[in-house]
């Protein structure tokens, strides 16, 4: 999609297939943000309020706050891969197929 100055943005919006994108999107993006930022905050309310949970010696000076602390890079990078995937499989083809719909509406217009 080369030019895009021709392109009616407003028809593409309501678009029944383009809405369906947005809103598996937007429900998808927002259940990743509440897990990602429930999980974020449980290191500081943890390490506040459950302190002996947190001081146990799981190996040598590793305690479990340690390894929680650790676990925030884990999950970000597991959110990261799974968004990946997600979005290659199910939001790429959607997204792909409303822009060779639109292509074709532009060809058209421009005949």
């Amino acid at each position: 999609m080369g030019d895009t100055s021709q392109v009616d943005w407003k028809a593409i919006d309501s678009r029944p297939d383009f809405q369906e994108l947005h809103s598996k999107k937007v429900r998808f993006l927002t259940s990743l943000m509440v897990l990602s930022l429930v999980f974020y905050f449980l290191l500081p309310i943890g390490a506040a309020y459950f302190q002996e949970i947190y001081k146990i010696k799981v190996w040598g000076p590793v305690n479990v706050g340690l390894l929680f602390a650790l676990l925030q890079f884990v999950v970000a990078w597991g959110i990261a891969w799974y968004y990946a995937r997600r979005a290659n499989s199910e939001f790429d083809p959607m997204a792909a197929a409303i822009v060779r719909d639109a292509e074709k509406l532009m060809r058209g217009k421009q005949k």
